[in-house]
């Protein structure tokens, strides 16, 4: 075995970074003083690599559906893509709010606990009004500056339709635009080569903060999350792709793994965006065109584990910690909230609170018990976020297998290393229309 870890595949430097953070993170919680070292010492670093993702995301996903709106004239009808990819996200939303009721009603995650610790949690309803005003910002610059990215995707739509209303008037602007878009995922791709060193500090600082013993009060509370991740990642998915996608389910897990992987480490959907993008177009076969449209849409509204089955099983757990009765229709509110509440999140860490107070307040549960589930809220966070992500990747699959704009043979083959530059020369060559070489195996 080569031991110049540099030389390794980019997987195997993930793992070896996630198993060294882990014995650090456990040396730290025993032996130190574990929430200044990690406040000092690991924080800092994981936190540093996650803004660098964040401060290049913004521009990445502008560009990305300005010129993705012009480009689907010529792959399809825009509004029937649109309808489809929004249709899917539903669907699959929804399934995974039922498999989440479902877990915490059979597992019972909040009965027979005695009083939990719990910390203060500042929580306010989540309105309509609020949703409202994220989709349609009165100043861009102001909603970039915020990271409101459902906004910026609402104007980088309005932006695009206009240029292309514009028609050969608009080409030289969107020219600039597609090359805004080719530099800012170069850029993000450099700083996601360095995903083995941050995801190093982010996991220790977990391991360290937190241990092995926090999660013994909440202990089927994580269990029946986890647990309900892993029906939705294993049958839930894999059932739809194999039905309707009509594509092998383990290729495709094979193909998404390095996003999948991501996503579980930095807690981030969009700051996972550039690999899903690129996994997307590279691995499963989705057409740029399309792929540039659906998977920004995606990690700004797509959230089947923080906006579906997290606020589920936490709302059956707030409801049976409490002593609340819950009868049919109030499962319907929790399903109906759970899936249209998406919309008032956005794609960075924490949008499981904003999800799980709309819900809590729909049924009238109480908000205080938000308190107790933000000790472990970043263990759970990481499988959250990889199924958003699995779901992120899932759907352009099934719309582009039913309009004819998926791969096969990309599906199929080989899954290229994203990392390297013939596959980085492949995209580009793809996105811009003409033939790239073959890219490197991974």
């Amino acid at each position: 075995m080569n031991l110049r870890v540099w030389k390794w595949q980019f997987w195997q430097q993930i793992v070896l970074s996630l198993i060294l953070g882990v014995a650090v993170g456990v040396l730290v919680h025993n032996f130190a003083d574990r929430e200044k070292t990690a406040e000092d010492w690991l924080d800092p670093f994981g936190d540093v690599y996650v803004s660098l993702l964040k401060v290049v995301v913004v521009p990445l996903v502008f560009a990305a559906i300005v010129v993705s709106v012009g480009r689907l004239r010529g792959v399809g009808s825009v509004a029937r893509l649109t309808a489809k990819t929004l249709g899917w996200f539903v669907v699959t939303s929804a399934i995974a709010t039922a498999i989440g009721l479902a877990v915490a009603l059979i597992i019972k995650p909040g009965k027979g606990l005695g009083k939990l610790a719990s910390e203060s949690a500042e929580t306010e309803p989540v309105t309509w009004t609020q949703v409202l005003h994220n989709l349609f910002p009165s100043n861009i610059v102001k909603a970039m500056a915020d990271g409101n990215v459902l906004g910026v995707v609402t104007f980088a739509v309005l932006f695009g339709a206009a240029l292309v209303a514009l028609g050969e008037r608009g080409e030289r602007l969107t020219g600039i635009i597609d090359d805004l878009y080719l530099v800012m995922q170069k850029a993000v791709w450099w700083v996601v080569l360095l995903t083995p060193i941050g995801s190093f500090f982010l996991i220790a600082s977990v391991v360290a903060t937190y241990g092995p013993s926090s999660l013994e009060p909440l202990a089927k509370f994580t269990g029946a999350i986890y647990l309900a991740v892993a029906i939705m990642l294993l049958i839930g998915y894999p059932v739809l792709l194999r039905t309707f996608g009509r594509v092998n389910p383990l290729k495709f897990l094979r193909n998404s793994w390095p996003a999948i992987e991501f996503a579980f480490v930095s807690s981030s959907s969009l700051a996972t965006l550039p690999i899903a993008q690129r996994v997307s177009v590279e691995r499963n076969g989705v057409q740029p065109e399309y792929a540039s449209f659906a998977q920004p849409l995606g990690a700004t509204i797509k959230f089947d584990g923080c906006g579906a089955i997290y606020p589920a099983v936490a709302a059956v757990f707030v409801a049976q910690y409490t002593g609340f009765h819950l009868g049919i229709a109030d499962y319907a509110l929790i399903a109906l909230a759970a899936v249209i509440g998406q919309l008032g999140t956005g794609g960075t860490p924490g949008p499981a609170l904003v999800a799980l107070t709309l819900t809590l307040t729909t049924v009238g549960l109480p908000l205080q018990a938000v308190g107790y589930l933000i000790a472990i809220d970043k263990v759970i966070d990481m499988a959250r976020t990889a199924l958003n992500v699995t779901g992120q990747l899932t759907v352009p699959v099934l719309v582009a297998r039913s309009e004819n704009l998926l791969d096969d043979e990309i599906f199929n083959g080989r899954p290229v290393d994203l990392t390297s530059d013939e596959a980085d020369e492949s995209r580009e060559g793809r996105w811009r229309g003409q033939s790239g070489p073959e890219p490197a195996p991974a």
